[in-house]
Parts: structure tokens; sequence; C-alpha cells
């Protein structure tokens, strides 16, 4: 299983667009937070067509009630809140938006993935048999536009730079 991690779009329509052929060959797609305004989330769902989107709130998510909405909408992206814990065939997955909160779940041991974003910069780590992941910034404000591509059979991780 191939598992597409992205975080903090910022409303950067174009580099979601550049992100969506990588997008399309992942088998489920998770989003770290920080979509930000409510169009994002139709065009996240229009663009990964019969997969399934995984979204947590970020910090600079104005507009929860109308974020869901428009995710609802969709069919295909689903917004769990804060935090969201998920099993992809035996594949444990944690992910929220802040790295404060990512590092213990990780130290846990309980998950294979934890992922979050929130601080713009790309990071993999291996704590125990968790991989730790931040896949940096879908924005580019730091310059570096990125998302990553996680093959859940051997935890490696394809960067992709947008």
């Amino acid at each position: 299983m191939r598992i597409a991690v992205m975080s903090d779009t910022h409303d950067n329509i174009w580099k979601l667009e550049a992100a969506m052929p990588h997008l399309a060959a992942a088998d489920v797609v998770l989003h770290c937070g920080d979509l930000c305004a409510p169009f994002i989330a139709v065009k996240l769902g229009e663009g990964i067509g019969e997969k399934k989107a995984h979204v947590v709130y970020g910090n600079n998510d104005g507009d929860p009630r109308l974020l869901l909405l428009k995710a609802q909408e969709q069919g295909n992206v689903e917004i769990h809140g804060q935090f969201a814990e998920l099993d992809f065939e035996g594949f444990k997955v944690a992910m929220n938006h802040y790295p404060e909160i990512a590092r213990p779940i990780a130290m846990s041991g309980q998950y294979d993935l934890v992922c979050y974003g929130h601080d713009h910069t790309a990071h993999e780590e291996m704590l125990g048999d968790t991989l730790l992941l931040n896949p940096g910034e879908v924005m580019g404000m730091k310059g570096r536009s990125s998302i990553a591509i996680v093959d859940a059979a051997t935890k490696d991780v394809e960067w992709v730079d947008l």
C-alpha cells in the first residue's frame, strides 16, 4: 500500500494541482491540516477520483464547519477533527497537526506511522518501529513544496518536490 502524506496547503491551489498525479498514484491520501479555505477540500476531492483522503484540522483552517460540509459533499474527503486514528489492513496510523503531540504518540510504539504538519519542515525519523513523518508543506512558504509517499510494507519514504 502506498500512502500519500501532505500538509499545510494554505490555499496554494497551483501546488495542490502539481501534487495530484502523485496523489492519484497512491492508494490513500492523508492531509495533516491547514487546507485553509473550503474550496481546497473540493479541489482535493475532485483531484483524487475514487481514492479517499483523510484530513485533520490545522490551526489555520478558519471555517471548520464549512470545510467539513464541503468535504462531505465530495464523498471521498473525510475530516476527522483534530486527531485521526486509522488502520489500513493492519498498518496503524495516527495523524494530527502538531509536532509536540505527534512525537509522544510515535514514542508510544502503538502505530506504524505517525504524521503531522504545522512547522512546514519535512522530517522523517524512525522511533523504534514507528515512522514519525512531517511531509513538509505544499504551500512553499519556506521555499520547498513537498509531499511524501510511504510504502506501508517497508516504511520507506519517497519525497516528492512540487
